[in-house]
């Protein structure tokens, strides 16, 4: 029977899962809010340009960066786990949606947005069913060497997307990786050295303020520069293209399109752009608990971005995820509880009303700068030098994904690496290690009875599965002694294919006069052995340790 203590506790537990922020909004003190508020400035300012650069990268106005930094942040903050990560527009997600929807509109106003929308609501329906679901554990099938690879292609894809307008040409006829190399050397005489001033000064900035003064907003400081260059050597805009107006005002309402053939072509790049935001999420959530402590909850982060990006879907918002560089900075500023998520984009409301205007003055190469040093810091070196020295086979996914990136629709390259990582795993445990071993090393009983000349003994570490049967009943065929001693440590499942193999075995050994000996064998193996009744028989002798 429950007890009253007891169904306090389950009508809490409820609670916190209806309302997660109700666990930590209760504890605020007046220390811990003026932390978050600092912070919360801190990250409004680092997102205005950040958020104006992405929503470029998506293919969007600039004003919708600005407006996905919003509503999904707060929604993401009160409904997710992590008490320090910041949501919002990403860049990796924001190529991702470019390079999803490329084939069904152009990118722009219009058509486009409500795609974006669409999509957008599709995505975090996705998320949504998998945290509703307890699905949590999904986001592990995607290795570490896939979200490597990926970025590491989605990098090079926004350099190649910027390179036109570092260099002053303005946008190509081709926006391919490949084909858009021979459509630059074309234009290679049309190259404006302005342009590639501006670009050069803004690029340097963001690397200066990054080694000497990282607490300082220098993205924003940078693209200031940039404009007030651009307007000493064009004033009247003639050379250096600017960034088209940005309207001030506050996320307007917006509604997707709910078509049910338009659903049906989004939903496959809805769920790679789901799965895509679920691990860039659950990435840096993992590595702000690492630092705080906290114990992580992935089936509510999952919950928190999807209700994030549903209702970005109705405020202007696009596909949004954890910020690596936001979540950063927001630790490094103090942050002691969501609250500092949902102040930045608070913070953000008069920015966007006031300061918006403003980045009309802002030049195009500026911009083309910050974000190739956007893509440049998305390329995790350490990650790539520690799968090239430690994993061939992680080497192989890297590579695998990171080509796929640049080959294929951008949403698949994920599904390739977690194909070809699933791969990799199913080769392994197919080959598990059947290891010759010595009679010394068999426990004691066996020792009394057996002698090294009539008895062969082999460890294997590895399940005994349909997929491995085959591989180790070729080694232990190998064997022509009369005795087969399993050292069986290692083996911590068996189904029907592994019990048909050891079967098989048994009955060579007694046509040869033998028997089949297991040693060590684990509890959830021994229960499966004794349910097939073959425990002690004239089939196999099972030696306990």
């Amino acid at each position: 029977m429950i007890t009253a203590q007891g169904k306090a506790q389950r009508y809490q537990t409820l609670l916190l899962c209806l309302v997660p922020f109700m666990g930590w909004l209760p504890q605020q003190s007046t220390c811990s809010l003026r932390a978050d508020v600092l912070a919360g400035l801190t990250g409004a300012v680092l997102v205005i340009p950040q958020g104006v650069a992405y929503a470029l990268l998506a293919g969007l106005p600039p004003e919708y960066g600005l407006y996905t930094a919003i509503i999904p942040t707060i929604l993401a903050a009160l409904f997710g786990s992590s008490r320090q990560m910041v949501s919002g527009p990403t860049a990796a997600l924001s190529i991702a949606l470019f390079a999803t929807l490329q084939p069904f509109a152009e990118a722009g106003p219009g058509e486009y947005v409500v795609l974006v929308l669409t999509l957008t609501f599709l995505t975090g329906l996705f998320q949504l069913l998998l945290g509703l679901a307890k699905l949590g554990v999904l986001v592990n099938l995607v290795s570490h060497a896939v979200v490597t690879g990926f970025t590491a292609g989605a990098a090079l894809i926004i350099a190649n997307s910027q390179l036109p307008y570092a260099l002053g040409l303005g946008p190509l006829d081709s926006a391919d990786f490949f084909d858009s190399w021979p459509a630059l050397l074309e234009r290679w005489d049309d190259i404006c050295p302005e342009a590639v001033f501006i670009t050069g000064v803004t690029l340097a900035a963001c690397l200066a303020f990054r080694r000497w003064l990282p607490r300082w907003p220098g993205m924003l400081l940078a693209l200031a520069g940039g404009a007030v260059l651009a307007a000493w050597i064009d004033p009247q805009s003639v050379h250096i293209q600017r960034i088209a107006a940005v309207p001030a005002g506050l996320p307007p309402l917006s509604t997707p399109l709910f078509s049910l053939d338009i659903l049906r072509q989004l939903a496959p790049g809805a769920m790679a752009l789901g799965l895509l935001g679920l691990v860039e999420a659950a990435a840096i959530s993992r590595a702000m608990a690492v630092r705080t402590g906290q114990r992580m909850n992935s089936d509510q982060e999952f919950i928190g971005q999807g209700i994030s990006n549903i209702g970005g879907a109705f405020f202007s918002g696009y596909v949004s995820s954890g910020s690596f560089t936001r979540s950063g900075l927001n630790a490094s500023a103090g942050a002691r509880s969501p609250l500092a998520a949902v102040m930045a984009a608070l913070f953000l409301v008069p920015m966007v009303l006031l300061a918006t205007p403003l980045l009309g003055y802002v030049p195009m190469p500026a911009m083309a700068g910050m974000l190739l040093v956007v893509a440049a810091n998305l390329i995790d070196r350490h990650s790539i030098r520690e799968a090239l020295a430690v994993s061939r086979a992680e080497t192989t996914v890297l590579l695998l994904t990171f080509a796929s990136t640049l080959l294929l629709a951008l949403e698949f390259a994920i599904f390739v690496g977690v194909l070809a990582s699933f791969v990799f795993y199913l080769l392994r445990t197919m080959r598990p290690p059947v290891v010759a071993c010595e009679l010394a090393q068999a426990p004691v009983a066996i020792r009394q009875v057996l002698t090294p000349d009539s008895c062969a003994v082999v460890r294997i570490d590895g399940s005994l599965y349909f997929g491995a049967c085959e591989g180790i009943a070729r080694r232990l065929d190998a064997h022509d002694r009369p005795n087969l001693v399993i050292l069986a440590e290692g083996i911590n499942f068996i189904d029907i294919s592994g019990l048909h193999l050891l079967l098989r075995q048994a009955s060579v050994c007694r046509d040869r006069g033998g028997r089949l000996y297991l040693a060590g064998t684990k509890d959830d193996v021994l229960y499966r052995l004794r349910r097939a009744g073959v425990l002690n028989s004239d089939k196999i002798t099972v030696i306990t340790l």
